[in-house]
């Protein structure tokens, strides 16, 4: 099948959504004056903007050149968090 060239853009469907997980999210897009759609867009939007810990941790893992030993940084961390 060919790649329309009309501007499309790719769309999720999900299937099997139990009829209560349903009704809450019907009730908050409402509540946030949004269609489902729009509702769930943001969502997805707003969720794939924040790295996981596991993408962090490999951007971190792949940077040359620290000064700080891994076990000095979690030191430093533990001693920071017995302060407050």
């Amino acid at each position: 099948m060919l790649w329309r060239q009309n501007g499309a853009v790719p769309s999720i469907q999900i299937k099997d959504v139990p009829a209560e997980t349903h009704a809450v999210l019907r009730r908050r897009a409402a509540a946030a004056h949004q269609s489902l759609q729009e509702y769930l867009l943001a969502r997805l939007i707003a969720e794939a903007s924040r790295p996981t810990v596991d993408e962090v941790l490999d951007l971190a893992w792949g940077r040359a050149g620290g000064i700080v030993s891994f076990e000095e940084a979690v030191d430093v961390v533990r001693a920071d968090r017995d302060r407050r």
